[in-house]
């Protein structure tokens, strides 16, 4: 996975306020309500721009569907390239100092076979034996589990955000949510009006620890 430049995300990001300026009122409002809205145009750009390795996901569609997303993709699976499409829900989102956990349900899955119709995988699905309305059995058939993957069954899927090295071994991550795990908490994570919206809660009782987390600077 390509690691991203700083500079040309700011670049880009500066570049879309230019030519979207209501989005500078809708994160105002959003802050008001304890809500950050980012905006999914954003998440079809990373897609593009870090989906450029070997085994990556190609073609990359994103889209709401309120609540969650909808994502089309073409990968490789054992050989055969396929395109999948498939809606997903956010309906559990721990975030602590030490994990970002987040439980998610993937519904409506579509599989299409692209390469050869004769491949194990193609004969697999052709038959029935691959039960899609349970897609988190499929991780059986991944030549790699992916590293923030923590458990998979049935319709429901469990991330560690934490446990992608880019992500886990970050310092200013690390230090950030030793400040703001205390002090905020995730509610929801919704999709409303092509934004992923990010639904916070204060919790006032870990204003304490928050400072002493500032206060210690490692």
């Amino acid at each position: 996975m390509p690691k991203p430049d700083p500079k040309v995300l700011l670049r880009h990001a500066g570049n879309y306020l230019k030519a979207h300026p209501e989005e500078i009122a809708r994160a105002l409002r959003g802050a008001l309500g304890l809500r950050v809205g980012v905006p999914i145009d954003a998440l079809r750009y990373l897609a593009r721009e870090l989906g450029g390795g070997r085994r990556a996901p190609k073609d990359v569609v994103i889209e709401a569907a309120p609540p969650g997303l909808r994502l089309a993709l073409t990968v490789d699976a054992m050989g055969t390239p396929l395109r999948a499409s498939f809606a997903v829900y956010a309906e559990e989102l721990d975030v602590r100092a030490d994990a970002i956990q987040v439980g998610l349900r993937v519904a409506d899955l579509k599989i299409d076979v692209l390469g050869d119709q004769s491949s194990p995988i193609a004969g697999l699905l052709g038959s029935g034996a691959i039960d899609l309305s349970k897609p988190g059995n499929l991780v059986s058939f991944l030549p790699r589990r992916p590293a923030a993957l923590i458990d998979a069954k049935d319709d429901r899927f469990t991330l560690d955000l934490l446990k992608i090295p880019a992500l886990g071994r970050n310092r200013t991550v690390a230090r950030a949510l030793r400040i703001c795990a205390p002090v905020l908490g995730v509610r929801a994570l919704k999709t409303k009006d092509d934004h992923l919206d990010v639904h916070l809660k204060a919790i006032p009782s870990g204003i304490t620890a928050a400072i002493a987390a500032a206060r210690s600077g490692v």
